[in-house]
């Protein structure tokens, strides 16, 4: 590990003005995943900005919804009795990412902007554009299993792989944010991440040094709530595809219906298309099936991730048809 400056901020302007004037400063909270890329020379910041002592590890109620604060644990907002039992789609997500011990240290503001678990990524010797812009993506005619089918660009193909991002985008969440000169915004979920396109290395629409300082939940929207992880084991390993979901049933049809999907794009991905095509529909398997082909329209693979394609075919009817089956 590289020698880096250490200082710790005393309040949110503070640290975000800190990062802003040093283009090699990084924030630093939890830790999990920018420690690891740290020690393999994939991040090189020459300053560490601290932020776990400023006021922002709160769950609270905010109007209908819910303010939570961006140094909230991911074990604390799962485990949350009003998150359990108004948004159960985040619950369940961020219980199936990572192992307890990382949720124990991991936050929110820091796992939505988590990094990709590409090997070529990590992989110093290998081209990779997000860590080494113009050197090129090895990933594309690489081993590519776990990388994306959808949002993929010339210059990447890596997959975003938070699991609570996807639920938080099936929940409209609103992040909020403070730039470096002290003004604060707010942006939804939607537009926090970027796709590669020819930036790769961009990841989002933050600014040099803009800091979440909190995520923002909309009022409950009720119905079921699921969140499916197909992975190679059961623990401590990152989806192949995943599918949030929440669905309203009303006389028989589908009122309400969102859907998040992860594993399969370069961000945590959402589809207007798919659920409109299901909306105050009565459910059927072929209206599932139809929805998958609706998703999976643009996909494509690059070689040992082809399955994904045929895997999200399977596991998205299996999903709609538990969300709209009468057990709770």
């Amino acid at each position: 590990m590289r020698p880096f400056d250490y200082s710790r901020a005393a309040s949110e302007a503070e640290a975000a003005k800190a990062v802003a004037a040093n283009s090699a400063a990084k924030f630093i909270a939890g830790g999990t995943n920018l420690l690891d890329l740290m020690k393999l020379q994939v991040e090189t910041p020459r300053a560490l900005v601290d932020i776990n002592r400023l006021p922002l590890k709160t769950i609270e109620a905010a109007g209908e919804g819910l303010r939570i604060g961006t140094l909230v644990t991911n074990s604390d907002l799962a485990a949350d009795e009003r998150v359990r039992r108004d948004y159960g789609v985040l619950s369940r997500a961020i219980l199936a990412g990572a192992s307890g011990q990382l949720r124990n240290k991991a936050t929110t503001g820091g796992n939505l902007l988590q990094r990709t678990r590409c090997g070529y990524f990590y992989e110093t010797n290998a081209r990779c554009n997000k860590r080494e812009p113009g050197s090129g993506c090895d990933g594309r005619e690489g081993f590519n299993r776990i990388l994306a089918i959808l949002g993929t660009s010339e210059s990447c193909i890596a997959t975003h792989p938070s699991d609570m991002a996807v639920a938080m985008r099936v929940l409209d969440a609103v992040v909020e944010t403070v730039k470096a000169d002290g003004s604060t915004r707010e942006i939804k979920i939607a537009d926090l991440h970027k796709k590669p396109v020819n930036t790769p290395h961009i990841e989002t629409h933050l600014t040099d040094g803009e800091l979440i300082t909190a995520v923002r939940l909309p009022a409950p929207i009720g119905g079921k709530h699921l969140y499916r992880k197909v992975r190679d084991r059961a623990s401590y390993a990152f989806a192949l595809v995943s599918v949030a979901a929440v669905v309203r049933m009303d006389e028989g049809r589908m009122a309400e219906v969102r859907l998040g999907f992860g594993g399969i794009g370069t961000v945590p991905w959402r589809s207007a298309e798919v659920e409109a095509s299901l909306k105050g529909r009565a459910p059927d398997e072929a209206l599932f099936a139809k929805a998958a082909d609706i998703l999976l329209a643009d996909a494509k693979g690059f070689g040992d991730n082809d399955f994904k394609i045929d895997l999200m075919r399977r596991t998205l009817p299996a999903v709609l048809a538990e969300a709209v089956s009468g057990d709770a």
